[in-house]
């Protein structure tokens, strides 16, 4: 089946709309090129020759090993030797390293495509593993047969490679199978879909970018921008590989002549502009004829609680960054207007790409954080249960977000942090504040002791729990934060200024209070008294790069932690389900549409009838059909080929466009409800009318409690590893697969916390 993207090259372009601009690169375009390919080398992004010829030796030998796999399992069988003659697998890759992105030490994603008679669980997990476990090249081999996307990771002479497995319904693998048809989908499991998803999903990027070697001089700069900045993660609820290869793959459609210098900038300026959670899409939506599910928040309830979906272009067409949460989303889109006010300066000659690659100083970024320390018996235990937690992390953050009501605001740090001094230790880090704009009320107190039980409890649920490992929740302040997270080891000095020096209040008479333990009147006061009203200011100056006067105090002052054990992990307050069906207007063949009259409307709003730019695009769209289908991406094309020339794309036409494709419908995503943790659902048990005592097991802190019943229901059972919530998902998976039908359930949940904040006791009463 043809992507309706590629059939669209007829038209001149690839996409769902328009290019923005066909103007080919400028002499500065050129010089700025030329500087930034300087500057990715210069930072070891390449990897050399030797380290190339390397990587594809590793894997003519891990093709070799898998066809002598399957011969094996086919004689095991009982296949006659013919049969066992023909038998066949064969090794895929796909990732960074099929992108052509990757760099020295990287990861290799690899599929390994087999017979509808050779068993993921029996030989692949088994008989592979055992294979790969008695090869002396190979090291750390670790199944886990239980992820979303089942994989077995290990390093092959040092290369680290993960291999998926896919079993197809053929009784023999063809040498050139092609994988990008979708009738290698056929009667497979889904397992099976989902693994062949990242090599199908790679390969189809690759055909819609109009340049590719453009394509990967961006990818491979904003790749390293985003780590720099400490927003390239999937599993922490930002975006990872796959994502931000879709984000620029639509950037190269919507400039398809520019140079990679242009294409960053561009990549800054549009999606400073975004209006999330319009979808980004590279190509229409396809239903397909196998019956698999697709995005459509028209259809599925879960997919319009997406806060950033970033759909992938082969089918079956997920969104890829269903981990995104409003408090990681916030996170980048201040770093998007970072990212654009910086290339503004460098369009100015004010700044170089130094700036643009600052790192992002976290741990000045806030005043509040929540230390989340692991430890194990063993090396091997606390690398299963590290991968284990860091799967869990993103549920705190929306346990926080739906328990606040927003309020409380989490931005977690991507990476992990070890105290050498302490063995088999590992620790993560969230930083902490009020959400802006709200006015912060005399003894405003957070208490999310219950939230964070229940994110211990859905840690423990791990199944492969074994003595030793633990795990513990801290509030911390900026300046307790341990000095082993620093470079070196060494805290860094800053100096000392006077208090609202650099534009944030520092207030002693209103403050935030953070419950993290003891009774529910045990604020964290004095030694560790929250405030969280000059946050939001500190976050804004560093990500202008602006230093922030607060003097630290060296010491290890702590709160009292949160400590457990799986073993004797307490049960959960069960919960209400909340939300209720939501319909979207679209037609039959796309997500969303919008006609011409609404169109024309918008294009007076936005135009100045005084621009001649301005009326060009005015009277192409008067030329337009009579409705515009937009082909489930909420995308208006404001400019055409042959319309955007040199002489037309000036930077109103330009910024006009953009507002356009960024704009979306007025019936787009952005009137859907917040809140609802896609992650988890929950099933309605009825009420419990002990509020002030226990439930479920669990003591209930709420201060709207004696106003109103508080919903109790039953928590599923993580271990039944439903959904994608129970282990670590690839990017490149769906979050449900035939997932359940919207909830027609009008109850709202009671938040689970001690909430003194009389706004939003009131919104809860009389949502309640």
């Amino acid at each position: 089946m043809a992507s309706s993207g590629l059939a669209k090259r007829g038209n001149g372009y690839l996409g769902v709309t328009e290019p923005i601009s066909w103007s080919g690169p400028t002499e500065f375009d050129i010089t700025k090129t030329h500087e930034l390919e300087k500057y990715l080398a210069d930072a070891g992004l390449y990897e050399s020759q030797e380290e190339a010829v390397s990587r594809e030796e590793v894997l003519g030998r891990l093709d070799q090993i898998v066809k002598v796999w399957v011969k094996k399992v086919s004689r095991a069988k009982g296949f006659n030797e013919q049969f066992v003659l023909e038998a066949n697998a064969k090794i895929f890759t796909f990732g960074s390293y099929r992108l052509g992105v990757h760099g020295p030490g990287a990861d290799i994603d690899t599929l390994c495509v087999g017979p509808r008679h050779a068993t993921r669980e029996e030989d692949f997990f088994t008989e592979l593993h055992n294979m790969l476990a008695e090869m002396p090249e190979v090291t750390e081999l670790h199944p886990v047969p239980d992820a979303h996307v089942p994989v077995m990771k290990f390093k092959f002479n040092g290369v680290s490679i993960d291999l998926l497995y896919a079993k197809l319904s053929l009784w023999v693998i063809p040498e050139d199978l092609d994988i990008s048809q979708d009738s290698i989908l056929q009667n497979a499991d889904e397992q099976t879909v989902r693994s062949l998803n990242g090599c199908r999903v790679t390969d189809q990027i690759l055909r819609l970018v109009p340049n590719i070697q453009n394509f990967r001089t961006t990818l491979r700069c904003l790749r390293f921008w985003a780590k720099r900045r400490g927003v390239y993660s999937n599993v922490a609820g930002f975006l990872g590989g796959i994502n931000w290869a879709l984000l620029v793959a639509r950037i190269c459609q919507l400039y398809p002549k520019a140079l990679p210098s242009m294409l960053v900038s561009r990549f800054f300026r549009v999606y400073t502009q975004w209006r999330w959670p319009n979808p980004v899409m590279l190509c229409d939506i396809e239903e397909g004829t196998l019956g698999l599910p697709v995005w459509d928040p028209r259809k599925n309830y879960k997919d319009r609680l997406h806060q950033m979906p970033i759909i992938t272009p082969a089918y079956p067409c997920m969104n890829s960054s269903y981990n995104v949460s409003s408090s990681t989303l916030r996170v980048m889109t201040e770093e998007f207007q970072r990212g654009h006010e910086i290339c503004e300066e460098m369009e100015a000659n004010k700044a170089d790409w130094n700036k643009l690659f600052a790192p992002y100083p976290f741990f000045e970024a806030y005043k509040h954080y929540l230390e989340i320390d692991i430890t194990a018996a063993n090396e091997d235990d606390l690398r299963k249960w590290k991968g284990w937690v860091e799967s869990r992390l993103r549920t705190l953050t929306l346990k926080i977000e739906r328990h606040t009501f927003g309020m409380l605001q989490c931005h977690p740090h991507p990476g992990d942090f070890s105290d050498k001094s302490r063995p088999f230790h590992c620790c993560y880090f969230m930083g902490l504040q009020r959400k802006q704009g709200v006015p912060v009320n005399e003894g405003e107190q957070f208490d999310i002791r219950v939230t964070v039980e229940e994110f211990k409890h859905s840690v423990g649920m791990y199944t492969l729990w074994k003595p030793g490992m633990e795990i513990q929740v801290s509030h911390i302040k900026r300046r307790n934060v341990p000095s082993f997270v620093f470079p070196g080891g060494t805290r860094p000095s800053r100096p000392l200024k006077a208090a609202g020096s650099e534009g944030h209040t520092i207030s002693k008479t209103k403050s935030s209070s953070l419950v993290l333990a003891g009774k529910p009147s045990d604020t964290l006061s004095g030694s560790c008294d929250t405030h969280m009203a000059d946050d939001s200011s500190t976050r804004k100056q560093l990500a202008a790069g602006t230093p922030v006067g607060d003097q630290v105090v060296q010491g290890s002052e702590r709160c009292s932690p949160i400590t457990m054990t799986s073993s004797s992990a307490s049960s959960l307050c069960t919960k209400e389900a909340e939300g209720s069906a939501i319909n979207l207007v679209g037609n039959a063949n796309g997500i969303l549409n919008v006609t011409v009259e609404s169109r024309k409307r918008k294009h007076v709003e936005d135009t100045d009838s005084n621009s001649i730019d301005a009326q060009r695009l005015a009277a192409h769209s008067a030329k337009l059909p009579e409705s515009v289908g937009m082909a489930g991406s909420g995308i208006i094309a404001a400019v055409g080929p042959g319309n955007c020339t040199a002489s037309l794309c000036s930077k109103e036409a330009e910024a006009l466009a953009i507002k356009k494709i960024t704009s979306g419908s007025p019936t787009n995503l952005a009137s859907l409800p917040e809140g609802l943790d896609e992650l988890e659902l929950f099933e309605p048990q009825g009420q419990d009318k002990d509020f002030d005592g226990v439930a479920g097991g669990c003591s209930v802190v709420s201060s709207a409690a004696k106003d109103a019943p508080m919903q109790v229901g039953k928590l599923h059972d993580s271990s039944k590893n439903e959904g994608i919530e129970e282990l670590e998902p690839a990017e490149l998976s769906a979050p449900t697969f035939g997932g359940p039908t919207a909830s027609s359930s009008n109850t709202q949940r009671k938040p689970l916390i001690r909430l003194r904040l009389s706004s939003v006791v009131k919104a809860a009463d009389k949502s309640g």
